[in-house]
């Protein structure tokens, strides 16, 4: 044939490409457990979706262009569920996944093609960062480093989610913290700089997993959403995550059937919570009672847990939760739990999904660590959040209700409707505090030191806060039975779409920071 010549170098050229760092590369990976760049596309992506934007890429250094196929990140377009996405997957055996001229190039593209056509971005992190020497020199770093001026943009047009799989660092790292959603492999790190660098830095060693490992960023952090055991878990996460979430801003979030047993689990709310107004109980509990059956999928479940946030759906519709867990310092709102709580917020208004506040709130944790931890600028981040989402919120008082605190979980005009079980009680402080604080001594408790005037004190304060009272001036629009609570949110989520918007969000948020 006449260009049987030319289809023979393309073919060669396909698999040196297709073969990534090497067989004995490859193989290191399968040994120690890991999925290669390439699998794990294979493994997200439906089947025969896949179509790669730059294969024949190598290094712009001549020297390296033989050892370089792909240049170490791979990228392009599959469908995830039948709904396309762009995809960008580090390939950690050629040069260590590094950022250079040309895979940047790829990057850009991809993040392009994502914001003009309105589709998802997945980051599968694994890179050592920039790579040396190409970024070095004063020309490099004005022309390669500093090459483009959007490269960190995001104003939340269309869902990011990142899997930290390896060592990464660097442009892993950047992606990782701009993304929506942030997953990481047990064993991996997501560092600045690597461990190596940071410890020629500071003069003494430094442990990978003290320095950005599982247990620091979804502890301490809050930079990742969820720690799992292995690649696959990762990117099923990833996909569970992007099937509550529109492909972009200006589109609905998918609607999925109600599983069987959902109503019947609901009406059982109640035996979670606790007799005793002081006990302690967990609201995730009451969470997947009142959601659809089996569609709770819970974000930063290991940070701030004072608030639990969770994306769930509710009559097939995807909602957000946020609640205050009483298993955490009795579901008083701290820092991180602010924190974690208007980043949610932020998500959801972003992709037009209604929010549903779950309030057991004592107020706020205050004291010096509190302010050193910059608690008043944590709690007006969060109120500026919520006074500026557009999506439909609404407000079920479960306990107690107490201060600032009880505007920052949705109460009074915060919230489209706000319903209370009759076990809610509100005012500006709990009771038995106020109690101490009006007639106590400083430094004693009257329920110790006289409690059968606490006792009367305590009921006369107690009486002040009942939720018919709150009823009564219309602070609350409904009194609910806590069994009745799931039927009361689908309907008002029916009530309170916006039709005039055409169920959109207003998008105020839209730039709003990915961390805090």
């Amino acid at each position: 044939m006449a260009f049987d010549e030319l289809y023979d170098e393309y073919e060669r050229r396909r698999v040196k490409a297709l073969a990534m760092g090497g067989p004995e590369r490859l193989e290191k990976r399968r040994n120690a457990g890991l999925l290669n760049a390439r699998e794990r596309i294979d493994y997200l992506v439906d089947k025969g979706s896949w179509v790669e934007s730059g294969l024949f890429t190598v290094s712009h250094i001549e020297g390296d262009r033989e050892s370089t196929p792909g240049d170490g990140k791979i990228t392009g377009y599959g469908a995830i569920d039948d709904r396309e996405a762009v995809i960008i997957s580090n390939d950690f055996t050629v040069k260590g996944a590094s950022s250079s001229v040309v895979n940047m190039r790829r990057i850009g593209q991809m993040r392009r093609t994502a914001t003009e056509r309105g589709i998802p971005m997945v980051f599968l992190g694994e890179s050592s960062g920039a790579r040396i020497p190409d970024n070095m020199g004063a020309y490099n770093m004005g022309a390669i480093l500093a090459g483009d001026g959007t490269q960190y943009r995001r104003l939340r047009e269309q869902p990011w989610a990142s899997a930290v799989l390896g060592m990464a660092y660097g442009s892993a790292t950047w992606y990782g913290c701009l993304s929506d959603f942030n997953v990481m492999r047990k064993g991996a790190v997501m560092a600045v700089s690597s461990e190596r660098l940071v410890s020629m830095a500071i003069g003494e060693k430094v442990d990978g997993q003290d320095l950005g490992g599982w247990r620091m960023h979804t502890d301490t952090t809050g930079l990742v959403d969820l720690a799992v055991d292995t690649d696959e878990e990762a990117l099923d996460a990833i996909k569970t995550f992007l099937s509550y979430l529109p492909e972009n801003q200006n589109q609905m979030p998918p609607e999925k059937p109600v599983p069987a047993g959902s109503d019947e689990i609901a009406r059982s709310v109640l035996d979670v919570l606790p007799v005793k107004r002081t006990q302690v109980y967990d609201i995730r509990k009451i969470i997947e009672r009142i959601a659809d059956k089996e569609s709770v999928f819970e974000l930063k479940a290991r940070f701030g847990r004072t608030a639990t946030t969770a994306l769930a759906r509710l009559g097939g519709q995807t909602v957000g939760f946020v609640a205050n867990n009483p298993m955490f310092k009795a579901g008083a709102l701290d820092a991180d739990g602010c924190d974690k709580s208007c980043s949610f917020l932020v998500l959801c208004d972003s992709f037009n999904i209604p929010v549903i506040f779950l309030v057991d709130n004592p107020g706020f944790v205050i004291g010096i660590d509190a302010e050193r931890q910059r608690a008043p600028g944590k709690i007006m981040n969060f109120m500026n959040a919520l006074q500026l989402m557009t999506v439909p919120k609404l407000t079920v008082m479960i306990r107690k209700n107490y201060g600032q605190a009880y505007i920052n979980m949705g109460g009074g005009k915060n919230a489209a409707e706000v319903a209370a079980w009759p076990t809610a009680e509100v005012s500006f402080m709990d009771p038995a505090f106020a109690v101490n604080v009006v007639h106590g001594k400083p430094g004693e408790r009257l329920e110790e030191a006289d409690p059968e005037f606490f006792e009367r004190k305590f009921a006369e304060f107690q009486l002040e806060s009942s939720v018919y009272d709150i009823a009564a001036s219309y602070g609350v629009q409904h009194i609910i039975k806590p069994e009745d609570t799931r039927e009361w949110l689908v309907r008002m989520l029916k009530v309170h779409r916006n039709r005039l918007s055409g169920n959109l969000s207003q998008h105020l948020l839209s730039n709003w920071p990915t961390t805090f």
